[in-house]
């Protein structure tokens, strides 16, 4: 067996030349997100409307598979607030037998996502779309922790958004001034602690402080212990969930929602998890272990699980190297259920609340609200239509409808690249230019070109043509001549490769932009980015303007021209 066959999970791979230092690494920095992973297991499980300690199984034992089968060295899976929505929704209408049954059917399904290299798919979900749903859930995640973070004393709170705020809002005057105090401390030490100290990590001075608080101090406020009887000390159990036949076509849709989720974040995740740490995932196998995490969590009582990208982060900057480090972060907080289990019964719901309320202002990207209200209002509508109908419909709904909106508006896009028109003097007068045959290229200077549509389940093919920045000149010309159509996913794009050159240490020059895609960037940030006398009308101009970047230099430089064609869906 060839221990470099990418084929093999990351954890087999690694363990060519393994040393007694990276090993210290890995369990400094597993233990470190294992202590953050402590309050967040807790939170999501109960936020889901299922039990504490669920969401502690799952962080066990899904994260313990997806770390040692995965394809990312430093992937950190578990419970995340994604799967909130639809995990309380599943339990509301088919109990805890339903989700453990939705639970396996989504990783059966991620099976063979993963065996049969669908994961690449997972590109054709536009960024419209991807920010829609994430808007949705994290205001739904906000919405469901108000009553705990001011003590309210409410009727069942319903699953429906309008019906939730109006309940809660009806019950404004039972505000409980303790679990208030506790909730609103614990938002300050999560918020502020990083200018004391990053080492440490806010939310868990503040899951120790306020439960050291409510024990010492007898505080009238709701805890764990109140609320669930505290968590069972001990090892997961095994146990097989009664399944019933009849339930698996109405959970269908569900289960395929769970399974898209979980690609789409555990693949965001190892994406970012690559940039922070060089490294880079292998899809196919994440998928796989993905799908073996998310069978195995429901037969020991756990939840839905995927890859968690501030865990993911955190386990990075603590400096993970190697997918040792997310076993030991499982392992840790088997440790506590073995060791501490008793003392979490003290835990404030309000802490969990504020601690909620903190992962879904990060997750939500609102600031990406703003890109795409400055592009097409097409994009806009993609936008809306999903980001309205997670928060006032579901999940499954919100993504079904914006995916077909999507596909028509890249249908539409399609049409709007194909001209007809004659060949004028004019025309071959203004296209001189943009050729490249005539042109002196300087050493220092590396062009690519993007020809065809460059839109959702496209943009892939420019990180995977750049993924060896090494290679490329001082100063990169990307040439747009033959870029016939730009969405906000292609922007997006365009705007991780202007990154990942300027931290490189390179500069980057656009040229030759056709109208649509000339347009939409303008009404972006991108142009920004770069500065808008990067921006070129053709190939001679941007040549021009390499040789004042960095000088005349003497010999004959080289094209590489990347042929990014746009393939059909």
């Amino acid at each position: 067996m060839n221990l470099s066959d990418r084929r093999l999970p990351r954890s087999l791979q690694c363990l060519h030349g393994y040393t007694a230092k990276q090993l210290t690494h890995d369990l400094i920095a597993g233990l470190t997100v294992g202590l953050v992973a402590l309050p967040l297991a807790m939170a999501f499980a109960i936020a889901s409307g299922v039990s504490p300690q669920a969401g502690l199984y799952t962080a066990v034992v899904a994260g313990f598979l997806i770390s040692a089968l995965g394809g990312s060295r430093t992937q950190i899976g578990g419970p995340t607030g994604a799967f909130v929505v639809i995990v309380a929704s599943i339990v509301a209408r088919f109990g805890i037998a339903g989700l453990a049954l939705v639970g396996i059917m989504a990783g059966v399904l991620l099976l063979i996502m993963g065996l049969t290299g669908l994961g690449a798919a997972v590109k054709y979900i536009p960024r419209p779309v991807t920010i829609g749903f994430t808007n949705g859930i994290a205001l739904l995640i906000a919405s469901t922790q108000i009553r705990d973070f001011l003590g309210l004393t409410t009727p069942a709170v319903p699953s429906e958004f309008i019906a939730r705020i109006a309940v809660l809002i009806r019950s404004i005057g039972t505000v409980h001034w303790q679990s208030l105090a506790v909730a609103g401390a614990s938002l300050a030490i999560i918020l502020l602690w990083p200018r004391v100290t990053r080492r440490v990590p806010g939310t868990i001075v503040a899951l120790f402080a306020t439960t050291a608080a409510a024990a010492l101090l007898h505080l009238p406020v709701e805890t764990i212990g109140t609320r669930f009887g505290g968590i069972p000390q001990g090892l997961p159990h095994l146990s097989f969930p009664t399944l019933h036949a009849a339930h698996i076509l109405p959970l269908l849709p569900s289960a395929f929602t769970v399974a898209l989720l979980a690609a789409v974040e555990s693949l965001l995740s190892a994406v970012v998890a690559d940039g922070m740490s060089g490294d880079h995932h292998n899809s196919n196998v994440e998928l796989v272990a993905q799908g073996v995490a998310n069978i195995a969590s429901p037969l020991f009582g756990g939840i839905p699980a995927t890859g968690a990208i501030a865990r993911t982060a955190t386990n990075i900057r603590s400096g993970a190297l190697t997918p040792v480090a997310g076993m030991v972060h499982a392992l840790t907080l088997l440790a506590v259920l073995l060791v501490a289990a008793p003392l979490a019964r003290f835990v404030p719901l309000a802490t969990l609340a504020a601690v909620l309320f903190v992962v879904a202002y990060n997750m939500g990207e609102w600031r990406e609200i703003g890109t795409i209200l400055r592009l097409s209002g097409t994009d806009i509508a993609v936008w809306l239509a999903t980001f309205s109908l997670t928060v006032l419909a579901d999940l499954t709904v919100a993504v079904g409808v914006g995916m077909a909106l999507a596909a028509l508006l890249y249908i539409y896009r399609i049409a709007e690249t194909t001209t007809v028109a004659p060949v004028t003097r004019e025309y071959l007068r203004d296209g001189q230019a943009h050729i490249l045959q005539d042109k002196d290229i300087p050493s220092h200077v590396t062009i690519l070109r993007i020809h065809g549509p460059f839109l959702f389940g496209t943009t892939e093919k420019l990180a995977e043509a750049t993924a060896h920045l090494g290679q490329f000149g001082d100063v990169v010309i990307l040439r747009l001549r033959n870029m016939t159509a730009l969405d906000a996913t292609g922007i997006h794009a365009l705007e991780q490769f202007s990154d990942r050159l300027h931290k490189a240490g390179k500069a980057l020059l656009l040229c030759g932009a056709r109208d649509q895609p000339s347009q939409l960037l303008s009404r972006s940030d991108f142009l920004k980015r770069v500065g808008s006398e990067n921006v070129l009308p053709n190939v001679q101009d941007a040549l021009n303007r390499a040789r004042e970047i960095q000088g005349d230099f003497s010999g004959i430089g080289h094209e590489l021209a990347l042929e990014l064609e746009h393939r059909p869906l």
